[in-house]
């Protein structure tokens, strides 16, 4: 049994930034060519050795609760119209692993939903994405490089990536020796500090491994920038008292929470896909003679 078997995966957001898409259904329910953005995070996380899937969730995202419920109906009607792979492949998401809901609630923030897990978590190590992060690893997946190094050193473990100057605006930055190749043992985490601040390009990218004493630390974390409660500020109280690990991530990383990042994931997903990949590559190489 892996050491780690819980994830919570906050997707309470309103998605702003895609409006008015984003009106009536979840940001995290957009189509990355065939699938809806979380299918392919909590799939990455299955292959993990993840088996309970905790969503945090708010009034607007009832549309994530329905695509991992099961619906005999449709696997039915697939399988009736002779579509016995859709069928297929319809049963199998709800089947994935065990799904719980929990309604956000407390100070905006992202420390905010993980807080939220505290009764389900209960005593055991557990793992944290966001539902707009995406990864493409060529060997272990994201999470389970994480859960490696915690079952290495049996403390937190968050993921980093290298970055330049400008990510060092855009991002929280940790500084601190390597350990082993690919993984630091953290001296400092700090909020978006800028490239004059730090000499570190090492930028905490969205995915953690906790250990339960983090809920301790987000109660006793004061709201930070907005009034929010930020787990970066958490994370960094929690270091105060024990030592913390980041782990490089070998793979590719997705942001699909805004527009460009969104975009850039489905060309890439779609030159990668077996059926529709050589004819969109054919119409991207039109597109490219038309246009000069």
């Amino acid at each position: 049994m892996p050491s780690v078997r819980k994830l919570v995966i906050p997707v309470a957001g309103l998605g702003t930034r895609f409006l008015p898409a984003t009106k009536a259904q979840p940001k995290e329910m957009l189509p990355l060519l065939d699938k809806p953005i979380i299918q392919y995070i909590v799939e990455e996380a299955v292959r993990s050795g993840i088996t309970d899937i905790i969503l945090v969730t708010g009034k607007t995202k009832r549309a994530i609760e329905d695509h991992f419920d099961r619906d005999e109906e449709l696997v039915n009607y697939l399988k009736t119209h002779n579509k016995a792979e859709a069928s297929e492949n319809i049963r199998k998401i709800s089947e994935m692993a065990n799904f719980i809901f929990v309604r956000q609630k407390g100070p905006y923030g992202n420390g905010t939903p993980v807080l939220n897990a505290r009764h389900i978590i209960g005593d055991e190590p557990f793992a944290v994405v966001w539902g707009d992060d995406i990864w493409r690893c060529p060997t272990d997946p994201h999470v389970a490089q994480l859960v490696s190094v915690y079952e290495r050193y049996h403390d937190p473990v968050i993921t980093l990536k290298e970055t330049d100057d400008e990510g060092a605006r855009r991002y929280g930055i940790v500084e601190g020796p390597e350990v082993q190749p690919g993984v630091y043992q953290l001296n400092q985490i700090m909020e978006k500090p800028g490239p004059d601040k730090t000499r570190s390009r090492l930028a905490s990218h969205g995915g953690y491994v906790f250990t339960p004493d983090i809920f301790d630390a987000l109660a006793e974390t004061a709201l930070g920038r907005d009034g929010e409660l930020w787990l970066v500020d958490a994370i960094a109280n929690l270091l105060k008292r024990r030592t913390i690990y980041g782990k490089v991530i070998e793979g590719e990383f997705y942001d699909t929470g805004n527009k460009i990042g969104w975009l850039k994931a489905n060309v890439e997903f779609a030159l990668r896909d077996a059926h529709v990949g050589p004819a969109f590559e054919a119409h991207l190489k039109r597109r490219i003679c038309d246009t000069k």
